[in-house]
């Protein structure tokens, strides 16, 4: 699953999300590796002749393209999430692509955690509410991953309070 709770500092509990990566940095170099030499079978007849330097250049640029695509993607997701619960606050803190950082805070005791299921941007949308601000915390989960956080979510402010 991608979030876990770190281990408890006094009566202090971290939480910390990031999304899933379906593509390992290794996988991105087999599959960079892969299909290189896959795109470049064909030209292994061509060798020799100037054919070759004519479509050269076009392989080199679509394996530019997916390469930049693939590392397009790893910088959108390096998303992390961090919420610190304490019986005095709760901070949600989140570190986006681009170093883009937000940060929400709220009294634990009135934050309400909230699954609406449908009319969200995601199905089983979660909400943190607490004051006059309603936030979003892990939209890069999954259905089932969205649901059991957020009953993770709710048994630990239950215990705070």
């Amino acid at each position: 699953m991608p979030y876990e709770w770190l281990p408890d500092e006094g009566d202090t509990r971290h939480l910390h999300l990031w999304p899933h990566r379906s593509l390992p940095r290794q996988g991105f170099v087999l599959f960079i590796g892969g299909t290189s030499a896959l795109i470049s079978l064909p030209l292994i007849a061509l060798l020799g002749s100037p054919v070759v330097w004519g479509l050269l250049p076009f392989i080199v640029l679509a394996m530019a393209g997916i390469w930049w695509a693939l590392m397009r993607s790893y910088r959108d997701g390096q998303i992390i999430e961090n919420v610190i619960l304490s019986p005095q606050r709760i901070t949600l803190t989140r570190h986006g692509p681009r170093h883009l950082h937000k940060e929400w805070e709220a009294n634990p005791y009135w934050v309400q955690v909230t699954v609406h299921p449908k009319g969200g941007p995601v199905p089983h949308y979660l909400t943190l509410k607490g004051g006059p601000r309603e936030v979003e915390i892990g939209a890069f989960l999954s259905e089932e991953e969205r649901v059991s956080l957020a009953q993770d979510l709710s048994s630990s402010l239950l215990s705070l309070r």
